[in-house]
């Protein structure tokens, strides 16, 4: 599945709120920027689709992505 498709339609009032959870949810703020910022990174250079994509932006994926894996675990759970 393309993630990139399912996130394209969400406004930044959702993103801010995605932030705060993600934000809520971590032990360590500083360690979860991080995390966030790799991913997005890792994601620019790896999805050469997203270059394109002006209303998904890499940083707004991972954020998005990593509050999906933490409050809904049986998304990255044994296939």
């Amino acid at each position: 599945m393309n993630q990139a498709y399912q996130y394209k339609h969400i406004n930044t009032k959702q993103i801010n709120y995605k932030i705060e959870e993600l934000l809520e949810v971590a032990n360590n703020r500083y360690k979860i920027t991080v995390q966030v910022a790799n991913r997005a990174k890792r994601s620019k250079y790896e999805d050469i689709d997203i270059i394109d994509d002006t209303s998904n932006k890499p940083i707004v994926r991972a954020i998005l992505e990593m509050v999906d894996e933490i409050t809904q675990p049986e998304i990255i759970g044994d296939q």
